[in-house]
């Protein structure tokens, strides 16, 4: 292109543009400013930071909380197993089985009532 034709193009609504970088030109900025706010935003950042890693360590302690809970009632189980292969039912599990029959009676009366409407239904039917 000629030189003219680059100035024609450049020409904007009688305004010319130079020729170089585009976007937003950088505001003059005062530097002691500009150190401070990166001094804050470096503050700011190290205080989420902390707060993450408080957050983390509370939620590990208490998944580790759990898992030892989780693993002393794997341990109890498995000792009543191995009771029950030798013969032996454990105390515990008698309270259990003994706790269930005390409340079966009530819960099955209601059950076998349900089924005998049901069927007293379906029998009158067909």
């Amino acid at each position: 292109m000629t030189a003219s034709l680059i100035f024609i193009k450049n020409m904007v609504a009688g305004k010319v543009k130079k020729p170089g970088k585009r976007g937003r030109k950088p505001a003059k900025i005062d530097l002691k400013a500009k150190l401070e706010r990166s001094r804050q935003s470096a503050r700011e950042c190290r205080a989420r930071k902390k707060l993450r890693y408080q957050y983390l360590e509370e939620l590990v302690s208490s998944k580790e909380r759990a898992i030892c809970a989780l693993r002393e009632e794997l341990e109890m189980y498995k000792q009543w197993c191995s009771a029950m292969d030798q013969g032996k039912i454990p105390s515990e599990i008698k309270a259990l089985l003994t706790a269930d029959e005390q409340k079966t009676p009530a819960g099955g009366a209601t059950k076998t009532s349900k089924n005998s409407k049901t069927n007293g239904i379906s029998n009158g039917s067909s």
